[in-house]
């Protein structure tokens, strides 16, 4: 396998009122196409700042990312956007779900930005909520959706661009156990599948489902496995 991610000496620091605070510190880590990755930190490790590095949300001080062969660093701001909305699949803890637009019509907004004829966003959206179980509550709005309904919709919003990578940020941070473990179930049948993910979590157990599990400390990999 090929690597999809890779992150060489990458470091990010903030500028803030009491000084400068380096959020990563000489970060080197890979993903390979087809890999199933876990980072597991917690609170104020680094993890969301390599998540916003690793989705082209942010940009590194120092140091190269390289996604899919392309360095990042080298892309301007419309072509930083193609790869959003295009090479990376968004999963938040927050579901991020437009609370007036229905199930099938939030999975479509990803396809709006590329210029998918409507017929077409319908279908592929209808698929993409087969795929996570949701077939019978396409219709459906947010508030009439469970949470691990909603996570559910978010999953498949992420995969109906057909993306290189899925990113999930605490994909199961404000579920009960037994939605989390039906979300990580959908994950893991997604990669099996062929998709990418890299998953973000402060839970261990979360984590060790992953095909490979790194920590994040103090901004630092502490080792490439665990």
């Amino acid at each position: 396998m090929n690597d999809l991610i890779i992150l060489s000496d990458v470091s990010k620091i903030y500028k803030t009122k009491g000084g400068c605070v380096e959020a990563l510190k000489n970060i080197n880590f890979k993903v390979k196409h087809g890999e199933f990755v876990s980072v597991i930190g917690q609170s104020g490790s680094g993890k969301s700042t390599l998540m916003n590095i690793l989705g082209c949300l942010d940009s590194p001080t120092d140091g190269k990312y390289i996604l899919n062969g392309t360095a990042v660093d080298d892309m301007n701001e419309k072509e930083l956007s193609f790869v959003r909305n295009s090479i990376i699949g968004f999963i938040f803890q927050g579901f991020n779900l437009i609370p007036t637009m229905s199930a099938a019509e939030n999975v479509e907004l990803p396809l709006i930005y590329r210029n998918i004829r409507k017929s077409e966003r319908r279908k592929i959206s209808e698929y993409a909520l087969k795929k996570v179980g949701l077939e019978s509550r396409m219709s459906h709005k947010p508030n009439e959706l469970s949470g691990g309904q909603q996570q559910r919709v978010a999953i498949a919003r992420a995969i109906a661009a057909n993306p290189k990578i899925i990113l999930a940020d605490e994909p199961t941070g404000n579920l009960d156990s037994k939605s989390g473990s039906e979300i990580m179930d959908i994950l893991k049948n997604l990669n099996g599948n062929g998709a990418t993910i890299v998953l973000i979590t402060h839970d261990n157990t979360v984590a060790q489902m992953a095909q490979r599990c790194v920590r994040i400390s103090d901004g630092k990999i502490s080792n490439n496995s665990i």
